[in-house]
């Protein structure tokens, strides 16, 4: 995540005017392009390399072409542009978490006023800032107080734009029976007029807030319920995915092919389960497999040794009876680790159609 922060910082900073033909030995008469190229020249081409994973290849060709171009570097230059690097990087992040006013508060503290509205200048001018920024640092709880009595459609569209984990609680909380609707809504959601969004801001907020653009801003869609759920307790996810078979069986199994449960396990391919067992803990696993069926726990001795596998059936015995809520707290800790194995490229989730793998 930090390296595509630094990408995407990189890109902004490409956005300036066009180039001259040798080096500008000021970073005043440098322009955004020539400023990343000197940033990316003094990150080293090991980061560097990093970074340009995370940009387009438009963005990739003009940085290249800038780095190219580049006569020297002055230790002068790049001190200057690492320190307007780190605090576009601070106001990004203050921004983030916080919105436009709480970065002003927190940049003025530690670069002064004038300095501190520069910044924020700076990055907001490419800068779109997220409908309902207002209530980023709201508590779940509170907002949950705050939402539950409003229309479903309401509640979706602020959960599709709220980070998923706080979606994801605000979800599990909601009465069961709309919990479905709500995801079903998240999942139809395409794009939102802004008369819409002021509209719902609102109300919750009791006053206009300045969006910073008129374009119709896209959130919600499966890939947003799918990350919802995924954050979701396992119960809350069985009730929504069982509720949406019966209301939408077509838009169920969308969703459900895009997500990964414990069970689906038996998808991985066996060097990836052999990985996935070094990251678990032999007593999560155990709970983890009690209640499973046979194809799932044998998929799991497959790739252990005779030795491994029989003390942990050993261990599944001794154990006992387990309540459900551990048992699926166990394999919700496994799953995580495989969606973050998943995430990082180390193993390859086959989910139908299109993932074959080729020799």
């Amino acid at each position: 995540m930090a390296q595509a922060a630094k990408g995407k910082a990189a890109a902004q900073t490409a956005g300036g005017g066009g180039s001259k033909k040798s080096s500008p030995r000021s970073i005043k008469d440098m322009n955004g392009r020539q400023k990343a190229a000197v940033f990316l020249v003094t990150l080293g081409s090991e980061i560097s390399a990093e970074i340009f994973k995370h940009l387009r290849e438009d963005e990739i060709e003009t940085l290249t072409f800038e780095i190219a171009r580049l006569e020297s570097v002055e230790s002068e230059q790049k001190d200057a542009v690492l320190s307007e690097f780190q605090e576009l990087m601070m106001a990004s992040e203050f921004i983030s978490s916080g919105g436009i006013d709480y970065a002003r508060e927190l940049l003025e503290k530690a670069l002064g006023s004038q300095k501190a509205i520069d910044v924020i200048n700076r990055l907001t001018s490419s800068l779109q800032v997220r409908p309902f920024d207002f209530i980023r640092r709201t508590d779940p709880a509170h907002l949950l107080n705050f939402i539950q009595t409003e229309h479903p459609q309401t509640i979706a569209l602020i959960l599709a734009y709220l980070e998923p984990n706080k979606s994801a609680y605000i979800l599990q909380k909601l009465p069961h029976d709309i919990q479905s609707d709500i995801a079903k809504r998240i999942a139809a959601m395409d794009r939102t007029s802004p008369e819409t969004l002021r509209e719902v801001e609102r109300v919750l907020e009791k006053k206009l807030s300045t969006l910073s653009s008129e374009d119709f801003t896209a959130a919600g869609g499966v890939d947003s319920i799918v990350e919802i759920l995924n954050l979701v307790d396992r119960t809350s996810e069985k009730g929504i995915i069982e509720a949406l078979e019966e209301d939408s069986a077509e838009l169920a199994e969308e969703i459900k092919k895009k997500m990964f449960v414990f069970e689906d396990i038996v998808l991985l391919d066996d060097r990836s389960i052999q990985k996935v067992l070094r990251e678990v803990d032999s007593q999560e696993l155990a709970k983890a497999l009690k209640g499973v069926d046979s194809e799932v726990q044998e998929k799991i001795y497959k790739n252990m040794s005779k030795r491994a596998a029989t003390m942990l059936k050993e261990d599944m015995e001794y154990m006992g009876p387990v309540r459900l809520k551990d048992v699926e707290e166990a394999q919700q800790k496994i799953v995580s680790i495989i969606r973050h194995l998943e995430e990082s490229g180390e193993i390859i989730i086959s989910r139908g159609e299109g993932d074959e793998l080729v020799q």
